[in-house]
């Protein structure tokens, strides 16, 4: 860390897939600069780089750790197919029919589990911060979608309302929750509840940790997500195949849903754009040369928002 005195700021992490790797670009330009993050929130992408970057600070690590633990994932294992899945041609199908996901969406959990783990991070309890405010107890908060109840679960927050202990429940079980695409990745099920990717309802909860309007924040809340600045000219890709158009259908729908808040002047101004949108978000097949550009376009994307980030402006304007 280059910077000679820490600074916070909560940090709210898009979804995207792979492109996730983009994320942890713009956090090494926060982190370079000398930010900490005493909150973070993030939805699949986003809580799977959240929970790590809670866990390294929980451990006391550098955030230089975190590209190193991004750098072990073997993307090509999130096709976890089960037996039954693995049959020619029609085991697709098949796996989807009868588990309701083409992959299992086990490794993800595995691989959490053990890098949390290694930095003493197993359930949400290992992660609290010691203040009184339930909005604030927790370090991180990963959203997920529930099917059954058709609603948002803000994990660990609303995890009483199914008679689950939040200190008991764990971190790796949420992220992978947050980060099962419907169709793609089987659901989480806990109890009679249906959990999916938490970016079907809201995959850019930015606003998760401000404090009432006409309530001056202690720090700023920063966003990354994996697009390009309003305004920018969008980038037109092909969608193939099924799988992919079932994903591309998703992103549109998740994408659009919020785009009138998201894209707002005082939404805008706190986040760091990471143009990811050429790369899917199920590209398990990417390139070293591919994750090193999204890497870089998240570390160019970062220090170009800090160059004109101005935190006293920005309540002036946004909040009082």
């Amino acid at each position: 860390m280059s910077a000679t005195s820490t600074l916070n700021a909560d940090l709210v992490l898009e979804g995207g897939g792979v492109r996730g790797i983009g994320l942890v670009g713009a956090v090494a330009a926060l982190d370079e600069a000398g930010y900490r993050f005493p909150r973070v929130a993030g939805s699949s992408a986003g809580a799977v780089v959240g929970c790590l970057i809670a866990a390294l600070q929980h451990a006391g690590e550098p955030l230089s750790g975190l590209e190193d633990i991004v750098k072990t994932i073997d993307y090509r294992r999130f096709r976890d197919t089960s037996r039954l899945g693995g049959l020619p041609v029609i085991g697709g199908l098949l796996a989807l029919l009868t588990t309701d996901g083409v992959y299992e969406g086990a490794y993800l959990e595995r691989f959490l589990t053990g890098a949390l783990g290694d930095l003493g991070v197993r359930t949400f309890g290992d992660l609290r911060t010691g203040e009184t405010d339930p909005t604030y107890q927790w370090s991180l908060v990963v959203t997920t979608s529930d099917l059954s109840r058709q609603g948002l679960v803000r994990i660990p927050w609303d995890l009483p309302t199914y008679d689950l202990d939040p200190d008991e429940f764990p971190v790796a079980k949420a992220v992978r929750a947050s980060s099962a695409i419907p169709f793609f990745f089987q659901p989480v099920h806990v109890g009679k509840a249906t959990w999916v990717d938490g970016g079907l309802l809201s995959n850019f909860p930015v606003a998760l940790f401000d404090r009432p309007v006409g309530t001056p924040p202690r720090w700023p809340t920063f966003g990354v997500r994996l697009r390009s600045k309003p305004g920018a000219s969008p980038i037109t890709h092909r969608v193939r195949g099924p799988l992919g158009l079932g994903i591309a259908t998703i992103e549109t729908l998740v994408n659009d849903q919020d785009g009138a808040y998201v894209d707002g002047a005082c939404t805008v101004v706190r986040t760091v754009f990471v143009p990811a949108t050429s790369v899917s978000a199920i590209d398990f097949g990417l390139t070293k040369e591919q994750s090193q550009a999204l890497y870089d376009a998240g570390l160019a994307g970062g220090r170009g928002f800090l160059g004109s980030w101005d935190f006293e402006a920005y309540v002036r304007q946004c909040r009082s």
